[in-house]
């Protein structure tokens, strides 16, 4: 079920007024329900393996707090780990790495049948798998309490609003927010729904309309020259942002109508001035997933330097491969390592006062164009598309005219100047949210007449002017 979907603006109504006018009690089986209905929307076999992941890193919990033994806990946390990177490697990279050896053993003559699944690949795994996988890790750590109750830790991994696309909670977040009583908070509501409402508006007014030129120029890469790369990749950049940033929003509103919050995911990453600020500001919960549960047990940064380089390097390749089964997402996360590498080397060189007035002058743009020029691997189709694309972009063959063909892409040729616009709006928004208000809260404060003038234009912009072709969130396919 997508949020953007009519299914989805008759079910959400029912499950908030149901919320409400019910006990307390009986609120939480209520999320539980309905948390199972949303997921089964797309294929209802797949919630058994939610169901599976529930059961045993449950009782895996339960039986780490009876447990005084490190061994004996120590073999609990590997049943977790076991069992659900197992069922995630079964179903996201078992045929990657098949496909992978089999290209390896055919050069080397040795055989050309490896073993492939046809298996569709359930939604959301990734982000489902990591929320519940950081309870079982947590509760080794005797960093969070266990929970006895068995149906809301099953709502604590089945969550609707994040359950899909994030943001990943930890259990110490959100197990204790599903426990209280949450009283309808007319301001609580509001503010959800304004969250929803810009959620919208940058997925369907702006993310849906740059993918269609993205989409044609990535999936027909040899069709175009630097020009309608570059402008292309720039397009991509602002759609994955506005995409997934769009889907986090909507999930933090939705949650926050109901009364749970939920972390903040992005805080206006293209204002980075160096990659490790970019990190710290973009898909924050992921970020901080692999820095708690893989950079910081390699050693982060306490080790040597070469160490520190390595631990580096690895989180990011992880990283890359979280994002999906296909050598082009491995070698972006492996770009990222490096770009962190050569920040802190290039730090060292020249010093931390100069370093931070470069940063400072330059850190900006060159951020931008770094992250990028990254994204070509992220989103090319093969490497030998990304190959293709970033040959076009480096080349010498960049024709203005082919600016006035990409226009040609959009139904309506000036579509594509409305793109530059939005692109520029979202920028403009973003840099008055740099004092530390949003835009969101801003709109709050207005007077009556000027808020509700907003809500009709940015409703009246999305029925209107909206894009309805690209319906499904990008990292729905993570």
């Amino acid at each position: 079920m997508l949020f953007n979907s009519a299914h989805f603006l008759l079910f959400f109504p029912l499950v908030l007024t149901l919320y409400y006018s019910l006990p307390e009690r009986f609120r939480y089986w209520l999320l539980l329900i309905a948390s199972y209905y949303f997921y089964m929307s797309w294929k209802a076999e797949y919630a058994l393996l939610i169901l599976l992941s529930t059961v045993v890193d449950y009782q895996v919990g339960l039986s780490m707090a009876k447990s005084s033994s490190k061994r004996i806990r120590k073999r609990l946390l590997m049943v977790s780990l076991f069992m659900n990177l197992g069922i995630l490697f079964l179903f996201k990279y078992f045929n990657f790495f098949s496909e992978s050896v089999q290209v390896i053993f055919s050069k080397l003559s040795l055989f050309n049948d490896a073993p492939v699944f046809d298996l569709l690949l359930p939604v959301g795994i990734s982000f489902y798998t990591f929320q519940t996988l950081s309870y079982s890790i947590d509760i080794y750590r005797g960093k969070t309490k266990v929970e006895t109750n068995f149906f809301r830790f099953a709502l604590y991994v089945s969550f609707f609003p994040q359950l899909v696309a994030g943001p990943i909670e930890r259990s110490n977040r959100l197990l204790p927010q599903l426990s209280k009583s949450h009283q309808f908070d007319y301001n609580k509501v509001v503010s959800g729904l304004r969250m929803v409402l810009w959620g919208f508006f940058k997925k369907i007014m702006i993310a849906d309309r740059l993918a269609i030129l993205v989409n044609e120029v990535y999936n027909n890469p040899a069709d175009y020259d630097g020009l309608g790369v570059s402008i292309a990749t720039i397009f991509f950049a602002f759609q994955i942002y506005c995409d997934f940033s769009g889907y986090s929003d909507i999930a933090i509103g939705i949650a926050r109508m109901l009364g749970i919050d939920l972390m903040t995911n992005f805080r206006s990453p293209y204002f980075s001035k160096s990659i490790s600020e970019f990190w710290s500001r973009w898909h924050i919960s992921l970020s901080t997933w692999f820095r708690d549960y893989v950079y910081i047990p390699l050693g982060g940064n306490k080790v040597v330097k070469w160490r520190w380089y390595y631990n580096l390097l690895i989180t990011f390749l992880i990283s890359g491969l979280w994002h999906g089964s296909n050598w082009t997402f491995i070698l972006w996360g492996g770009i990222h390592g490096v770009l962190l590498i050569l920040g802190i080397l290039f730090t060292n060189l020249i010093g931390n006062t100069k370093s931070d007035w470069i940063k400072r002058k330059l850190g900006l743009p060159v951020v931008f164009i770094l992250v990028s020029f990254s994204w070509i691997y992220f989103r090319a189709n093969s490497l030998n598309d990304s190959q293709i694309l970033t040959s076009s972009i480096l080349s010498c063959k960049w024709s203005i005219s082919e600016f006035f063909d990409l226009q040609n892409i959009f139904n309506n040729s000036s579509d594509i100047y409305l793109s530059f616009f939005l692109i520029g709006f979202l920028l403009f928004v973003e840099l008055t949210e740099q004092k530390g208000t949003t835009i969101v809260e801003r709109v709050g404060r207005y007077s009556p007449l000027v808020r509700w003038t907003i809500y009709l234009l940015v409703c009246l912009a999305i029925i209107y002017k909206g894009v309805y072709q690209n319906q499904e969130f990008i990292y729905f396919q993570f």
